[in-house]
């Protein structure tokens, strides 16, 4: 009773304290308001680790841990837990979400069908909390390490009937008005095309390009910025430049945002999903790693800045990676800790020379046996054994061929190695549909606990940002 009289008392503070009379205008940008409101959040963050279900902060907290300490360390994950949320789409996808879908409901509210970038499920825009964080008068920002008009980031910034059309998506960020003041990740592609250059024309409205990281540390002040290091997604954290290239940006972003009036922000931790998705333990534990960098700058950043509320869920869980498999009661993250490179980029190092015993465990940097060793050599010669028939087939004969490729067939190989080494397992390529963790600190955490729906969490969003209740 003591907790629902609490909120209830919360939430009548809340609306007392909003002072707009606003309406929703998914394509209006103009600022509406000049003071940050009394009790509310000056700066709400939201953190989505993209396909983070629990096995992954469960993993992070085993391989993070100390093994020279008889504690197994706490991480910034396990201090600001507050509950789980569910994931499920509108009722014609199912049970099960994709990225679409569930970042639409964490940044509209409403449920929408797999696929629906901001908007509702017969097709019609919806109203997102950056959206309505602009009209405010706050400034807003975007950071990822996916492609900038990939489904997170697009689901609250665009409104389409597809994830799929990134080009539409890309054009959208211009054509419906510039939501946006810093926007941070990959997607030269999309932006530097043959038909349209869209850095150009975010340049003649007044931002400043950039592409490469080092430009984050010179950034002009007051000015809106465009960074895009990467054709399409970021280079896997364990290969790239910066490895924590997801904390560095999110560092760059608030010092650009930060504003009397405040500011929203959406931070993607995208690549977990994409290691999850090709059953890659290295790269995840790589990603949540630079996740973790991330919160636990944020986690200081709240500290000096208490009018802030950091928010981090996932939109849903990825690969059903387990810790622990074929009935054996263990996990071994040792190796995942001393890697260097990335699988996917030993295995293009392994298929572009012999493999040795040398180069090959310099590549993974632990010492291979020779069991494994002469996997990588099958594989690599069957392979090469397939390329050569591929390409010694007709065209026609190729129409109903799959095209080989040397460095995929060792991916699984390299995969298959590690998952035995540390004992890890998987139980799909796609996404799962179990519960995710909800995490948050700063003014009004409090809200997000216990079981609640992924919707609840952009509701309670609109709610801080002084929205009046529908």
């Amino acid at each position: 009773m003591k907790n629902i009289i609490t909120a209830f008392c919360l939430t009548l503070t809340l609306s007392a304290c909003n002072t707009t009379d606003n309406q929703a205008n998914t394509t209006q940008v103009t600022n509406t308001s000049t003071q940050p409101q009394k009790h509310l959040p000056k700066n709400i963050i939201m953190v989505v680790g993209d396909g983070m279900g629990p096995a992954y902060t469960t993993a992070y907290r085993y391989y993070n841990d100390d093994p020279n300490t008889p504690a197994i360390e706490e991480t910034v994950f396990d201090r600001h837990l507050l509950g789980m949320s569910n994931t499920y789409p509108a009722r014609v996808s199912g049970y099960v979400t994709d990225s679409a879908a569930s970042a639409t409901a964490l940044s509209t509210g409403v449920k929408s069908y797999n696929g629906a970038i901001g908007l509702d499920v017969n097709k019609q825009p919806v109203q997102t909390v950056l959206e309505w964080a602009k009209l405010q008068g706050k400034k807003t920002g975007v950071v990822v390490t996916s492609q900038v008009n990939h489904a997170t980031p697009a689901s609250y910034l665009a409104h389409n009937e597809s994830r799929r059309n990134y080009n539409a998506i890309a054009d959208s960020y211009i054509d419906d008005g510039i939501k946006a003041d810093v926007i941070l990740g990959g997607g030269w592609e999309y932006f530097i095309r043959e038909d349209r250059n869209l850095v150009d024309e975010f340049s003649v409205k007044g931002f400043h390009y950039i592409d490469n990281y080092s430009a984050l540390a010179t950034l002009p002040e007051n000015k809106p910025v465009l960074g895009l290091f990467a054709d399409i997604g970021l280079p896997w954290s364990l290969d790239d430049t910066d490895k924590n290239r997801l904390s560095t940006m999110t560092k760059a972003a608030i010092k650009q945002l930060e504003n009397p009036q405040g500011y929203f922000m959406l931070v993607e931790a995208s690549q977990v999903d994409w290691a999850g998705h090709s059953n890659d333990v290295a790269a995840a534990m790589s990603e949540m790693d630079d996740l973790s960098q991330t919160m636990l700058y944020l986690e200081n950043y709240v500290e000096n800045n208490p009018d802030t509320l950091v928010i981090l869920t996932a939109d849903h869980s990825t690969g059903g990676f387990t810790i622990a498999a074929n009935g054996v009661y263990e996990w071994n993250p040792e190796i995942l800790r001393s890697m260097k490179h990335s699988p996917s980029s030993i295995a293009k190092q392994l298929a572009k020379n012999d493999i040795t015993a040398t180069e090959a465990s310099d590549l993974f940097n632990f010492t291979l046996t020779d069991q494994e060793l002469i996997k990588l050599q099958q594989s690599k010669y069957n392979a090469s054994e397939q390329t050569a028939a591929y390409y010694s087939a007709s065209k026609e004969q190729q129409k109903s061929m799959s095209k080989p490729r040397i460095s995929a067939a060792l991916y699984e190989i390299v995969k298959q190695i590690i998952d035995a080494r540390t004992n890890t397992g998987w139980t799909s390529y796609g996404h799962t549909a179990v519960d995710v963790p909800v995490f948050a600190l700063g003014q009004h955490s409090e809200m997000f606990g216990g079981n609640i729906d992924n919707t609840d969490i952009a509701n309670k969003i609109f709610t801080l940002l002084g929205k009046p209740a529908q």
